[in-house]
């Protein structure tokens, strides 16, 4: 039997990229979860500085319209009585405000500050304006047991409140 010649070593590993010369080195990822490179999911606490930011708006524009709406307050025995027009208001002023944003923008004035989006879960775009009238149901019943589904969104991987996983959405920010 003849030898057979052996077989060609191979090629050496190409070198690693040099350093630029500057010394300038390309940021490490971020190590926040996030659904998009680039993005993470929005916390806990920004997003409660983010409501208390949007209820003072919507107190403010209540205060406003509450004129128009022909609302009495009493007071009897030191409790503060407010007619069912008010309520009725606040209610419909909240709806149109949350929804409206949501779809508009994909963010309410108490967002913008924190630069953060409520993105469907599925493809990362803006909610329409159904998705966002579940969202604001599901407010709703995050608040009814003792805030307890906006209080879920601090221990969830992905930052998501009752509210979210009801309408299947999260709120992101920027990395």
């Amino acid at each position: 039997m003849t030898d057979l010649p052996a077989p060609p070593a191979p090629p050496a590993a190409p070198p690693p990229p040099s350093e630029p010369e500057s010394g300038w080195t390309a940021p490490a990822p971020s190590a926040r979860p996030g659904p998009m490179p680039g993005w993470h999911y929005a916390g806990f606490w920004v997003r409660f500085l983010a409501l208390i930011l949007d209820a003072i708006v919507l107190t403010v524009i209540s205060t406003a319209l509450l004129p128009l709406t022909g609302a009495q307050f009493t007071l009897t025995d030191n409790q503060l009585e407010v007619n069912a027009g008010a309520n009725a208001l606040s209610t419909l002023i909240g709806l149109v405000y949350f929804i409206g944003f949501w779809a508009w923008r994909g963010q309410t004035v108490g967002m913008i500050p924190f630069n953060m989006q409520v993105v469907s879960v599925a493809d990362g775009k803006k909610i329409d304006a159904v998705r966002g009238l579940l969202r604001y149901v599901g407010y709703i019943i995050s608040a009814i047991p003792l805030l307890l589904g906006f209080i879920w969104a601090a221990f969830d991987s992905r930052k998501q409140g009752w509210h979210d996983k009801i309408a299947s959405t999260v709120v992101i920010r920027p990395n």
